[in-house]
């Protein structure tokens, strides 16, 4: 059974920063327990209202479906009942059921249902999808909407009359007509959460459309000032909010872009910037440069002059 009801969920993610935690490789690029374990116990220490295992920053795209299992167990049994353990259901609809029923078997609290792999879909084809998901599981669900599963206004608000368990939006477009027509429609039936590549850059504006809280790559490396520009953001601190975003995050996101899939590179690279060995990415993506590594330690040590003795 669920170890959160859906209600206590959605209440427990609206309530604070979201993380996805890095998932740890060894040197032959397998799961490596003990490393995810310290990070996990690392991370759940901070006040943080979710952990998304074998997410995107998870690499959960280059985890097996048994690999998966076995990460989201792994978290449950280091950090669940301290902090809420959400895990993946990814690919098609049978895949995806799947996933939720091991999830739920594991002990997880709650699923991000992420868009089916590589097909187009209708509105219909999405909704009969999130629908199969929601009714495979007791577990509260979080649907990703992004790249070919984009969630139109109408199809949410069908999808969450039929699920109660659905509890959660989390849109990865920053389409602003669309948010604003979803939460006109449904209002607080939803939680509304931001998943944009470094969510900072866009949570003080998207908090105005009834996003209230994000999942931070920042907080794997960075906890403390992932927790102090979340606080400034929930207090609509315009001035330390912008004083924050030039301090370290616009800057951070000029170096995140200079390749494709850096988005994850560069928080393990964060991680062992400040010491914690956040090790390598699993292909298809591809590491930061030395160089890269060095400026992102200097835009590190900018803002968290004592992040090295973390």
């Amino acid at each position: 059974m669920a170890t959160m009801h859906p209600d206590e969920l959605a209440g427990r993610v609206a309530s604070g920063l979201l993380s996805f935690p890095v998932t740890h490789f060894d040197d032959a690029l397998q799961v490596d327990e003990a490393r995810y374990r310290e990070h996990l116990d690392w991370q759940a220490g901070y006040d943080v209202a979710g952990l998304f295992a074998a997410g995107g920053t998870g690499e959960g795209f280059s985890l097996t479906p048994a690999e998966i299992d076995r990460v989201v167990r792994i978290a449950v049994d280091e950090v669940g009942g301290r902090v809420p353990v959400l895990a993946p259901a990814t690919g098609g609809t049978a895949a995806a059921v799947a996933q939720a029923r091991a999830a739920q078997d594991a002990g997880a609290d709650g699923l991000l249902l992420l868009p089916p792999y590589l097909t187009e879909a209708s509105q219909d084809g999405l909704a009969a999808h999130v629908n199969a998901v929601c009714a495979a599981t007791d577990l509260g669900v979080i649907a990703y909407s992004r790249a070919n599963a984009v969630l139109e206004d109408l199809t949410v608000a069908r999808i969450a009359e039929r699920n109660a368990n659905l509890i959660g939006l989390k849109d990865g477009v920053g389409d602003i007509e669309r948010m604003t027509r979803t939460y006109a429609r449904l209002g607080d039936r939803l939680v509304y959460v931001g998943g944009l590549p470094t969510a900072e850059t866009f949570a003080l504006p998207l908090l105005q459309l009834g996003v209230s809280t994000y999942s931070s790559a920042l907080f794997n490396f960075l906890p403390e000032f992932a927790l102090r520009f979340y606080a400034a953001v929930r207090a609509q601190d315009r001035t330390e909010v912008y004083r924050l975003l030039n301090t370290f995050v616009l800057p951070y996101t000029v170096l995140r872009d200079q390749r494709r899939g850096y988005a994850v590179s560069i928080v393990k690279a964060g991680l062992t910037a400040v010491g914690r060995d956040g090790g390598r990415v699993r292909p298809p993506l591809t590491d930061l440069t030395d160089a890269e590594r060095d400026e992102l330690a200097t835009l590190i040590d900018a803002v968290v002059p004592a992040a090295h003795a973390a």
